[in-house]
């Protein structure tokens, strides 16, 4: 006798929805342990690794940045101006690039799609020595722009807004507004942007955390502290040889993320809805 091992709907939902709270709860957990290694001292995180439970030592961690050259309020300005200057930049323009890869036909198109592709392929710290020495004879030094003047060529931007037009922009759309006596600028900003919603709020996350985060460029250009960005500034907690406070390093990573959730959160709602917007089909 032939026994049915189909497993019930409701198991199935139940073992999707107990995967899914386990893997959240795996994501959020290391974030939750450094906003409490925030309220801790260091000699608590260095003899008991994990806490769960806050401590009394936020306002102690906080008063260690009067010592050092951590300023909450300049470094999320600094880093707020690149982040926000580097996302604008790069998404629209990078949008407006793969609109013309898609919705125009013209000789050299593939040939710049690939060399878009070629430049992916090049790490940013084999160009840095002669971009420094390009923005030090332009005296760019200690100045955001040359942090956020680049974004405008952002290759895996791109390649991303290009991917997602193919699978949902027809061509219809575009003609009907050149039918209509609407302009090309037109067409993109009233059309084309509502369509790429999606996509320009999935960039756009990534673009804000990836500037947010960068270290690497930011260190290089800047040295006055008043235009330092919050990862320099965090990576100038660590105490001398001997003794690090780690309570507030943990503070300052704190303090750094908050924004990074808030810009998530502001956009999530977007992915989610990408999942009915698309363009006319035929």
């Amino acid at each position: 006798m032939r026994h049915d091992r189909t497993i019930p709907q409701h198991i199935y939902k139940v073992i999707i929805y107990v995967s899914c709270i386990l893997l959240a709860i795996l994501s959020i957990f290391p974030f939750y342990i450094m906003f409490i290694n925030a309220t801790r001292g260091t000699y608590e995180i260095q003899s008991n690794a994990i806490s769960l439970v806050p401590s009394t030592f936020l306002v102690k961690n906080y008063k260690v940045f009067e010592g050092k050259s951590f300023n909450a309020f300049t470094g999320f300005l600094n880093s707020a101006i690149i982040s926000t200057g580097t996302t604008v930049l790069s998404i629209y323009f990078s949008a407006l690039t793969a609109y013309a890869l898609v919705a125009y036909n013209w000789k050299l198109r593939q040939a710049f799609f690939t060399f878009i592709i070629a430049v992916m392929m090049v790490p940013a710290q084999l160009t840095s020595i002669g971009f420094y020495q390009m923005m030090y004879r332009l005296e760019w030094t200690n100045n955001h722009l040359p942090l956020i003047i680049p974004a405008i060529a952002a290759p895996m931007t791109v390649f991303y807004m290009r991917q997602y037009l193919l699978g949902t922009l027809s061509i219809d759309i575009v003609n009907s507004g050149r039918i209509d006596g609407a302009g090309e600028f037109h067409i993109f900003n009233r059309i084309i942007v509502p369509i790429m919603k999606p996509a320009l709020a999935t960039q756009a996350i990534f673009t804000f955390v990836n500037s947010w985060n960068n270290y690497f460029m930011p260190s290089i250009l800047l040295t006055d502290k008043t235009k330092y960005t919050m990862p320099i500034m965090v990576s100038q907690l660590r105490g001398d040889i001997y003794k690090t406070e780690y309570g507030s390093i943990y503070l300052g990573l704190s303090l750094t993320v908050l924004p990074l959730f808030i810009v998530y959160f502001a956009l999530s709602k977007y992915i989610i809805a990408g999942v009915a917007l698309g363009g006319v089909k035929e």
